[in-house]
């Protein structure tokens, strides 16, 4: 398959990898210490583009191919994760149920601010029973007038804390389920029995939180349903597309943070004096180099035909892109250990970037679909009759 990359594309990348050394990584041990992005830093991002990477020029956006997004997201990686994160709700779950099934009047009243980042968008699937089984919400919303009446919690959500809406998947038929009984609203900031808890403590991902979004009898007004009413009962579909493309964006962030591990574990295999010469010499050493480069090539060869494919098709590729995020982030959690094995002692401690890119590597493989998830998609894909 053809790679040729438009030359917008290139520049763009060339962009982010000078912002990525000159404005991220001076402050990427400072974030992860205060456990925040300074907000000056937020605003240079809203000015690069980043908020509206994959949202349609129409609306505001970049509107970026998915080769040229997964490229992009890739080397803003090779920095704390937490700035990824920060921009990744509005390029994908945030905003996608809207791009891929919103009315026209929904897209033109959120899109454009989801995309300047004066608005930050998050999504709200997962809850306590209901984290791989998605269709097993207990989120209820009920119809009274010309509002919905939502009731109950989701937890994990990326960007919540600093989000002015949300799209927030609730059981309207109990029986049917996510055969069209689960339907996708936009809840805004501010809305009537909608609050946000308080920020998870978790084991990565320091300066980009998660959050409960809490539901009690939020009345949310029938015009928020994406879709209309012809897309009542759709939100479990709407949830399986969106998905599916954040899926690749995930896998490009695992191909990104590996290739920044590779490189500072060859520069510390050369610096790193043991016996009387660099780790360089030790073939133990080259082989965890070559093993690291291998799998970081084979993964990145993955990732960009698949974006191309779906750049191509124009359509969904359920089996490539839970392939892809399968692939790509396993890949990095090998490479992860093996960095940290190389800089020994030095990489278990808190000073080192490969203890960092360790410990926010590991979320790759469960959010947005475990490991084990993407193999029950993928095999159900290769069973269809």
């Amino acid at each position: 398959m053809d790679f040729s990359v438009p030359q917008e594309i290139t520049m763009m990348v060339e962009t982010i990898r000078n912002f990525v050394k000159k404005d991220l990584d001076p402050i990427s041990q400072q974030v992860e210490e205060e456990d925040h992005i300074p907000e000056e830093i937020v605003e240079k991002m809203r000015g690069l583009g980043l908020f509206g990477l994959s949202i349609p020029e129409e609306y505001g956006g970049l509107g970026l191919s998915m080769l040229g997004e997964v490229m992009v997201q890739e080397e803003i990686a090779k920095t704390n994760g937490c700035f990824r994160s920060r921009i990744s709700t509005n390029n994908g779950l945030g905003s996608q149920g809207l791009i891929l099934s919103g009315t026209e009047e929904q897209k033109k009243r959120y899109l454009p601010k989801i995309a300047s980042g004066e608005w930050t968008a998050c999504f709200g699937l997962t809850e306590p029973e209901a984290g791989s089984d998605a269709a097993n919400i207990q989120t209820t919303a009920v119809l009274k007038g010309d509002h919905w009446i939502l009731n109950g919690t989701k937890i994990f959500i990326t960007n919540a804390d600093c989000a002015q809406v949300a799209t927030v998947f609730a059981l309207t038929d109990r029986q049917k389920r996510a055969k069209g009984g689960i339907t996708a609203f936009l809840v805004e900031k501010g809305t009537p029995g909608f609050s946000v808890g308080k920020p998870e403590k978790k084991m990565g991902l320091r300066g980009n939180h998660t959050n409960e979004l809490i539901f009690d009898d939020c009345t949310v007004p029938k015009a928020n349903v994406i879709g209309g009413d012809a897309m009542i009962g759709q939100g479990f579909r709407i949830a399986m597309q969106v998905l599916d493309k954040g899926r690749m964006t995930i896998a490009a962030s695992a191909v990104g943070a590996a290739q920044k591990l590779l490189d500072i574990s060859i520069e510390h295999a050369k610096t790193r004096v043991q016996f009387g010469a660099p780790l360089a010499k030790l073939q133990a050493i080259q082989f965890m180099l070559a093993d690291m480069a291998t799998q970081i090539y084979a993964a990145r060869q993955m990732l960009y035909h698949a974006a191309c494919l779906r750049d191509q098709r124009g359509t969904s590729v359920i089996m490539e892109a839970s392939m892809t995020k399968l692939f790509c982030t396993e890949m990095a959690g090998r490479v992860a250990d093996m960095a940290v094995q190389i800089f020994g002692g030095m990489g278990y401690t808190k000073d080192c970037p490969a203890e960092r890119f360790y410990r926010d590597l590991r979320l790759t493989r469960i959010y947005e679909g475990t490991s084990e998830i993407q193999r029950v998609v993928i095999a159900r894909e290769l069973l269809k009759d």
